[in-house]
């Protein structure tokens, strides 16, 4: 069996203690998880809306297959003043079920780091359907996506520092870990190693800005 070299070890070590000092010096939010289910959305419905916008109308969804096209009866709502029965094309399927053109979410900040080590991950957020779309089930839900947000961070000047000024921590102090930073620039970069080893990492995106955002 082939044994390691110790300054492959030496590598490995370094670039470990380099993931876990930027995971330790990320701020978190509270868990999504702790949010109430969201209420249905609701517009204020004028005399037009009414007649436009599923949102301010019952309708009656039949037994279906999930995509298939389907007429529904609906129905305006109190607020509308006035009482109307109409038929609409529609598909069908659940609000949570729509396309992602068909609704809108609020933006993944809270609890939310884009490229924090154990890998990037999902992140729970509220989204309403849009008033027109016509669909199953409450019109406002929750969602899993990817983490969206930039606070400003560039790519380019983060690894343009780690390859000219990295061996100073200049490049951690850039991206606001300042207490590995401040290891780094006491420990001359590693003695080289941990440079070498920020430069890989910081280029291929592992390491990320302190507060979770993306790179512009």
């Amino acid at each position: 069996m082939r044994r390691k070299s110790p300054l492959s070890f030496v590598v490995l070590s370094l670039a470990a203690a380099s993931c876990a000092a930027s995971a330790d010096e990320e701020s978190h939010g509270p868990s999504f998880s702790q949010l109430p289910i969201p209420e249905d959305y609701r517009i204020k419905c004028s005399k037009h809306d009414c007649l436009n916008y599923a949102s301010c109308l019952y309708c009656n969804f039949p037994k279906c297959k999930y995509g298939a096209s389907i007429s529904v009866n609906c129905t305006t709502k109190n607020e509308c003043n006035e009482h109307h029965s109409l038929t609409r094309l529609t598909t069908c399927r659940y609000c949570y079920q729509t396309e992602e053109w068909e609704h809108e979410c609020d933006p993944v900040r809270v609890n939310c780091s884009v490229t924090a080590a154990p890998p990037k991950h999902l992140i729970r957020t509220v989204c309403r359907v849009k008033p027109n779309v016509i669909c199953m089930g409450r019109r406002a839900f929750y969602k899993k996506m990817r983490c969206n947000w930039t606070s400003g961070y560039k790519w380019s000047t983060a690894f343009l520092l780690s390859v000219t000024l990295g061996g100073f921590g200049v490049d951690r102090f850039y991206l606001g870990l300042w207490k590995s930073g401040i290891g780094k620039l006491f420990s001359f970069g590693g003695l080289g190693v941990w440079t070498l080893v920020d430069v890989v990492l910081i280029g291929t995106g592992y390491i990320g800005p302190a507060d979770g955002s993306l790179y512009m």
